[in-house]
């Protein structure tokens, strides 16, 4: 390539932010280079060929949160995006037996929740209805730029007019809830609700989905919302399966952003940032090419981005400080398995469809409390909590013909081990997975034929995510909207004119959304007419 090639933009990362970021300032007539250090795009949500035969999610196994203003604005669905419509929305199998299966269909739900308590399957279609209410506002919180609180302009203030506008249209009561459940315990909302332990994991154990909380800790059940801005489902977090499987919503985004006009280059990572009297101009690729364009978009995480790709001592002490304090908390683990066939659980209906949303194994908050407890000591938890997602069952391309493959979230698997690494560990958390789910599903370690486990650790080498934080940044309320990624620079743009951010550390946070790349591109875009 020759340097001296012209780009309006280059955008640092293939991820799905990054490409969604591309798309929208190629749509609107920037020339836009895309750089990718990987051989392939769509980072944590593409999809890898683990084993011969066997096409696997690599973090993102759904797009339930995926923003349909994303999916119209960019014609994704003219690019070959579509979504399978699947029964289940979470199966949770129990130690004694039992099995609990909240279907789409709130009916079915509702009987379902009643054979473990009248009382909760009575509360059950209100609690769908107040949740459905809240996480809509979230959700429009999530789409706008966060606000300017420092010299704000009518233009700042007006989109968050309407949201102010459709958060008063809950009604008093309403409001109240939502206000309330922000700083709330997810165990606290959810003991509001319902009695049986069983119901409550089954509708709440996604609220600490990618994070280092636990149901017990303050702000866990603005995660709980926060995985319902999506896609309904059943009340568990909001959840919806691409045709091809998830590497089908990167194939689309690529699909999009080429027809924009987007160049994008494969295996070609950037060493630096480069600046000219403090402003970014270009940036420097490992191979010592030099690439200049006015803008410089990251969707790195941002203390990857600010101390990798910058460096501290460009920034002033401040923000050196702020960056340097974002909690990363890497807390989450995949297991990919390729199984000979299905597995049989436990107290499972007749036939698949209950396999067709999330399978859960966590009887209840105080099991998912005390698997968090064992992760704050560094230890790996001695009943992990986990969540499984078969998607062969959707696909049958994803896998051989009569074999399938199952992808595992395993929640409290920290970055730092207390006296011992993942280098070591990796074998036996395999093996207690493994173990966890024969006992629930008996002959499952019998299905086993091949495994892959990706652990913070390996997050990190792999895909840049500092501390192996899926999220790029904890979760919680000091470290959303006006405090995301920092407080002061929670606009995408940096303090370094011409440097945006636009990935998972930015708001609204992480997640399969494309909002922090569809709301940066709208920040480079308003920033440059200005």
């Amino acid at each position: 390539m020759s340097p001296s090639t012209h780009y309006d933009v280059i955008l640092i990362g293939g991820g799905h932010n990054g490409l969604v970021a591309a798309a929208y300032l190629a749509k609107a007539g920037r020339k836009v280079l895309l750089l990718e250090a990987r051989s392939h795009l769509g980072g944590l949500a593409g999809t890898e060929e683990l084993f011969p035969g066997f096409h696997a999610p690599v973090g993102h196994a759904d797009a339930g949160l995926f923003s349909p203003q994303v999916i119209k604005d960019l014609r994704l669905e003219s690019h070959g995006l579509a979504f399978h419509d699947v029964p289940a929305a979470v199966f949770a199998p129990q130690p004694d037996g039992r099995a609990l299966t909240l279907w789409r269909d709130p009916a079915r739900a509702k009987a379902e929740i009643a054979r473990f308590s009248a009382r909760d399957a009575e509360r059950y279609p209100e609690y769908l209805r107040v949740t459905a209410r809240l996480a809509a506002v979230l959700a429009a919180t999530a789409a706008e730029i966060p606000p300017n609180i420092i010299s704000p302009s009518l233009n700042d203030l007006f989109p968050w007019a309407r949201v102010a506008l459709k958060a008063r249209r809950l009604g008093r009561a309403d409001m109240m809830d939502f206000l309330r459940l922000l700083p709330m315990t997810a165990q606290e909302w959810l003991n509001e609700w319902f009695e049986s332990p069983v119901v409550q994991a089954a509708l709440g154990a996604h609220s600490v989905t990618g994070s280092m909380l636990g149901p017990q800790s303050s702000g866990s059940a603005y995660m709980l919302l926060y995985q319902q801005m999506g896609v309904p489902n059943a009340g568990y977090r909001s959840a919806r399966f691409a045709r091809g499987g998830v590497g089908a919503v990167i194939a689309a985004l690529t699909r999009a952003a080429e027809s924009h006009g987007v160049e994008i280059l494969t295996d070609t990572p950037v060493a630096r940032v480069l600046l000219e009297n403090g402003r970014a101009v270009g940036v420097e690729l490992a191979d010592g090419d030099l690439l200049r364009a006015p803008v410089i978009v990251s969707n790195l995480d941002p203390r990857r981005t600010l101390f990798g790709l910058v460096g501290p001592q460009q920034l002033n002490p401040r923000l050196m400080r702020r960056v340097r304090n974002i909690r990363f908390k890497g807390s989450t683990s995949r297991l990919t398995l390729a199984l000979s066939g299905l597995p049989k659980f436990k107290g499972a209906p007749d036939g698949h469809d209950h396999l067709t949303g999330y399978t859960l194994i966590c009887p209840s908050l105080d099991y998912l409390e005390k698997a968090y407890d064992d992760a704050k000591y560094g230890r790996i938890s001695a009943n992990p909590a986990l969540e499984l997602h078969f998607p062969s069952l959707h696909d049958a391309a994803l896998a051989p013909a009569g074999q399938h493959l199952v992808s595992i979230t395993i929640q409290f698997t920290p970055y730092d081990l207390k006296g011992a690494s993942w280098a070591k560990e990796g074998k036996r958390l395999t093996d207690l997975v493994i173990k966890t789910l024969d006992a629930y599903a008996p002959g499952f370690k019998s299905l086993v034929k091949h495994n892959h486990l990706r652990t913070p650790a390996s997050l990190e080498s792999d895909f840049a995510a500092t501390e192996g934080g899926i999220m790029h940044g904890q979760m919680a309320l000091d470290q959303w909207l006006i405090g995301r990624p920092v407080a002061g620079f929670a606009r995408y743009a940096t303090e370094i004119p011409g440097l945006f951010l636009c990935g998972a550390g930015t708001h609204p946070g992480g997640g399969l959304t494309g909002l922090p790349g569809r709301n940066a591109a709208r920040a480079i875009l308003k920033n440059r007419r200005s």
